[in-house]
C-alpha cells in the first residue's frame, strides 16, 4: 500500500471530513510509528498511520547501534537500511586530558551481539522504514497533523487535519503514539517532566571535505570531550560528515553571534577535531536545539501506549535514540495486538511493557549522567577486562540494555567499580558533582528550531 500525500491548499477548498476506521491509529512517522506500524501489519491488523511531515524530511540522531540489526531483520528491511547505511565497527573516545584514544570494537561485545551498526541518514533511514511499512499494508496519510483525541467506551477517536484541508476522524481500538517531542499523549494528560537530574543544548552542522578515517574505521563514531560537554564526528555515506557539540545550556546562552559563528567558534575548543574540519565546507547553517531531558508519569494506559521520544528523551551520546524508539514499538506492538486480543490483559500487558522500557532508559541514563565525570572519563580511556566487565561494557554500547543475564551483572560490577574509584578520588568526585549541578540548571538558549 503506497503512501499518500496531500497536495497543496486551495483557499477556496470545501471543509471535507474523511472518516477512517482501523484496528491501530498511528500518530507519527519515524522509526518508532513505522516500527510498532509494520509489525502489527504483520499481525494482520489494520493500521493507519498519520505523519505530519512528507517524507524524506531531515532530523538529526543518525548514528545506529548494532542491535538495530536484529529489528531490521525481524521487519523484513534490512537489506533497504544496508543500501542508506555506512558500516561502523567501533565507537572512539578522544580524551585531551589524557591525550589518548580508546576504541571499544562491537566484535568484542559479548556473544550474541552483532559486529557492527550504521551510521544513515535520517532522511533516507526515516523514509525506507515508512516505506516498507507501507508494503507490510500500513495505510499513511503523510502532511497529515493529528489534533485531538478522545477515548470513548469501545473506541479511540483521532481527529487530523491535512495539508490540503481534508480533516480526518479516525477510529480505532488503539492509539500509539509515536509523535517524538512533539509529545501528542504527555502533553495532553499534563504528564510530561523534565528531567531534573539532565539538561544540555546542542550545535550541530555538516560538513563536505572532513578528514575521515581510511578503511574499516571510516564509519567508526568519534566522542571527543571539552571543557563544556562532549562532540561528535558521524560520517555518512554520501561522504558528508554530521559534527555536534552537546553542552550545558550555560554555555549555549554566551552565544553573542549567528549560530554558525558560535558553532565553529565551539569546535575550535576541540583542537583534534577541530583539526579534522577546520578546511571543510559547512553546507548548511548551523542548528542550536534545546537537548532538554525529560519523561513521562506512565508510558501507556486505556487504549493507547506511548513510544520512544513520546515517552521520554535521553542525552544522545551513546546514539541510543533510533533503538530506544525502535524497541519500544516492538515491545509496543506486542502489547497492543495482546490488549486487542484479550482486553482485559491490558493492565498487566502494560505494567510489563513499561517496566522493561524503564529498564532499558534507566540502564542508559545512569551512564549519561556520569559522561562528563573524570571518574568516568578515567575508566573508558583506561579499560580493563576484569571478569569480562569491558566486554560488557562494550556490548551496553551495542544497546544490550533490556535483558537479565551475564551482561547485566557485569554492568553493575561496573557502577560497583566507578563508585569505588569515586570514594578513592573522593575530592575531585565531589567537586565534579558541585559543577554538574550548577551546569544542569535550566537556561534560555535561543535555539533555532523552536524547542528553546
Amino acid at each position: 500500500m503506497l503512501a499518500t500525500q496531500s497536495p497543496p491548499a486551495r483557499l477556496d477548498a470545501p471543509r471535507v471530513v474523511d472518516q477512517l476506521s482501523a484496528d491501530v491509529v498511528i500518530i507519527g512517522g519515524g522509526p518508532a510509528g513505522s516500527t510498532a506500524g509494520a509489525l502489527l501489519a504483520q499481525k494482520g491488523r489494520r493500521v493507519l498511520l498519520l505523519e505530519k511531515d512528507r517524507h524524506p524530511r531531515f532530523h538529526i540522531g543518525e548514528s545506529l547501534l548494532p542491535l538495530n540489526l536484529p529489528l531490521f531483520e525481524q521487519l523484513g528491511c534490512a537489506p533497504a537500511i544496508e543500501k542508506v547505511g555506512l558500516v561502523k565497527h567501533s565507537v572512539q573516545f578522544h580524551s585531551a586530558e589524557h591525550a589518548a584514544s580508546q576504541s571499544f570494537a562491537f566484535a568484542d561485545a559479548w556473544d550474541g551481539v552483532p559486529k557492527y551498526a550504521y551510521q544513515v541518514r535520517r532522511s533516507e533511514f526515516d523514509h525506507a522504514l515508512l516505506q516498507h511499512a507501507c508494503t507490510r499494508g500500513v495505510e499513511v496519510i503523510e502532511a497529515c497533523r493529528a489534533t485531538g483525541v478522545r477515548f470513548e467506551s469501545d473506541q479511540v477517536v483521532v481527529e487530523a487535519k491535512c495539508d490540503d484541508g481534508r480533516s480526518i476522524q479516525a477510529t480505532a481500538g488503539y492509539l500509539i503514539d509515536a509523535t517524538g517531542r512533539d509529545t501528542f499523549m504527555a502533553s495532553r494528560l499534563g504528564i510530561k517532566r523534565k528531567n531534573p537530574k539532565h539538561t544540555s543544548a546542542a550545535l550541530y552542522g555538516h560538513f563536505n571535505g572532513a578528514q575521515r578515517n581510511i578503511g574499516a574505521a571510516e564509519g567508526d563514531i568519534e566522542i571527543y570531550w571539552f571543557a563544556h560537554g562532549w562532540m561528535w564526528f558521524i560520517p555518512l555515506a554520501d561522504g558528508t560528515t554530521s559534527v555536534g557539540a552537546v553542552c550545558w545550556p550555560y554555555y549555549l546562552k554566551t552565544r553573542d553571534t549567528d549560530p554558525s559563528t558560535f558553532f565553529l567558534r565551539t569546535l575550535q575548543t576541540c583542537p583534534p577535531l577541530w583539526e579534522r574540519v577546520k578546511d571543510a565546507t559547512l553546507i548548511e547553517a548551523a542548528t542550536a536545539t534545546g537537548n532538554y531531558s525529560y519523561t513521562s508519569d506512565q508510558m501507556a494506559g486505556e487504549r493507547y501506549v506511548m513510544v520512544g521520544d513520546a515517552f521520554a528523551f535521553v542525552d544522545p551520546v551513546f546514539s541510543s535514540g533510533v533503538y530506544l524508539a525502535m524497541k519500544s514499538a516492538q515491545y509496543a506492538a506486542d502489547v497492543v495486538e495482546g490488549a486487542l486480543r484479550e482486553p482485559a490483559a491490558a493492565p498487566r500487558l502494560n505494567r510489563a511493557f513499561e517496566r522493561r522500557v524503564r529498564r532499558g532508559l534507566k540502564a542508559f541514563t545512569w551512564m549519561i549522567y556520569r559522561m562528563t565525570s573524570p571518574i568516568m572519563r578515567n575508566l573508558i580511556m583506561n579499560p580493563r577486562n576484569t571478569f569480562g566487565v569491558q566486554r560488557a561494557v562494550i556490548s551496553f554500547l551495542a544497546g544490550d540494555v533490556y535483558e537479565s543475564g551475564p551482561v547485566r551483572r557485569r554492568i553493575l560490577a561496573f557502577r560497583g567499580i566507578y563508585y569505588l574509584s569515586a570514594l578513592k578520588h573522593w575530592r575531585r568526585a565531589w567537586a565534579s558533582v558541585v559543577n554538574r549541578k550548577n551546569a544542569i540548571r535550566p537556561q534560555a538558549i535561543c535555539a533555532t528550531d523552536g524547542s528553546g
